[in-house]
């Protein structure tokens, strides 16, 4: 293995090539999304209607409803979340993490924008943002020994993992995705032996998983090898790591540590730019329940954290709000288990202001919560 230096963009603020970036000497495969693929002989080539896989599911699913419904959730929760920043940084103080995270991650976001750096889905405010050169960000994860002695992944649900997910899926991996927001449901498994070459790259995206995946509940007996998790802003040098705020990646987590899905042991690892690199996320002022990375991808190299950070042990109940409890479905049917199990009431955290709760008065939305 050799080594090259870590190089941080003009908007950070280190003073010195502190840290080793490093990456594997053999070639790095790239895949342009665009193009026909030669795929590995787990795939079922066939062809019918619907790309080969043609199920009941399929004849009642409804594409342009589940997406047009996915769509304007997304746009109430970042319309939430954009209220959300501006009042917990007008209000709180300095050490209030809801402060400095908000400063930190409109840093990113702008600066993204300004310099074009950002990619579809426009503007990246309030997302997981995408970026140009996320494939080649894809390529070098997929790249990593863990990916590749991997037989389950999981990966977030966002833009500029989409590469990631493909290449979990060509590789004859299991590909682990939850529904964006747990908002239907939990996590569904897409495995690569169920699709075709006409359907593998769709299922990478939410309605895909929708379509091909299999759902799972918190009973399901499922080893995950590996964890690609999105971000807005990493620190190289610690590890920490901040999402886009609203802790559905923490909850996450959290569920797959009560499942015994995952441990301490189980590598967690982002795929950014190289501009989302920071050196000011302060580790004291840290949550526990705040998840750290193992490893850094970027379109331009690998890097170790070496992460010092405590990783979760599971849902700290009590820092979670009642109205995120009375979103999301599979929480509520977590903390009913565990309070049957140990005859005890779990603790509450304090009220928040969160997006609307998703409605189901309409048929499409009933079809991908039963799918879920």
């Amino acid at each position: 293995m050799d080594s090259s230096f870590l190089q941080l963009s003009r908007p950070l603020s280190v003073k010195s090539t502190f840290l080793n970036a490093i990456r594997k000497t053999s070639s790095i495969y790239s895949i342009p999304v665009g193009r026909n693929f030669q795929f590995q002989r787990h795939f079922k080539l066939e062809s019918s209607k619907n790309g080969g896989r043609k199920t009941q599911r399929d004849s009642a699913f409804d594409e342009a409803a589940f997406e047009a419904e996915r769509s304007r959730l997304d746009a109430l929760a970042m319309k939430s979340m954009a209220e959300a920043s501006v009042r917990d940084t007008e209000s709180a103080s300095d050490d209030d993490p809801k402060a400095w995270k908000w400063v930190i991650r409109k840093r990113i976001w702008d600066f993204m924008e300004s310099q074009n750096i950002a990619a579809n889905p426009r503007p990246v405010h309030h997302r997981i943002p995408n970026f140009v050169g996320a494939m080649e960000a894809a390529n070098r994860l997929c790249d990593l020994e863990v990916f590749r002695d991997s037989q389950c992944v999981k990966v977030n649900p966002d833009s500029p993992q989409k590469g990631v997910r493909l290449l979990t899926l060509m590789g004859g991996k299991k590909l682990l995705t939850p529904q964006p927001r747990l908002r239907t449901g939990f996590f569904s498994i897409v495995e690569s032996g169920m699709l075709t070459s006409a359907t593998i790259k769709e299922a990478c995206t939410s309605v895909g998983v929708a379509k091909y995946g299999k759902p799972i509940g918190l009973d399901e007996k499922i080893k995950v090898d590996l964890i690609v998790i999105g971000s807005v802003a990493v620190d190289p040098r610690t590890g920490a790591r901040l999402g886009k705020g609203e802790g559905f990646a923490e909850l996450e987590y959290g569920m797959l540590r009560y499942m015994g899905a995952i441990d301490d042991s189980t590598p967690i690892v982002t795929s950014v730019h190289d501009c989302q690199l920071v050196d000011d996320i302060p580790v004291e002022k840290l949550l526990v329940h705040d998840v750290p990375v193992d490893i850094v991808c970027t379109p331009t190299q690998v890097i170790l954290t070496n992460t010092k950070i405590p990783k979760p042990q599971g849902i700290y109940w009590e820092m979670l709000s009642p109205e995120k409890l009375s979103q999301v479905r599979i929480l509520r049917e977590l903390k009913r288990r565990i309070e049957r199990e140990t005859g005890k009431p779990l603790p509450c955290g304090p009220s928040e202001k969160l997006p609307p709760t998703a409605q189901r008065s309409s048929k499409p939305g009933r079809r991908a919560s039963s799918k879920n």
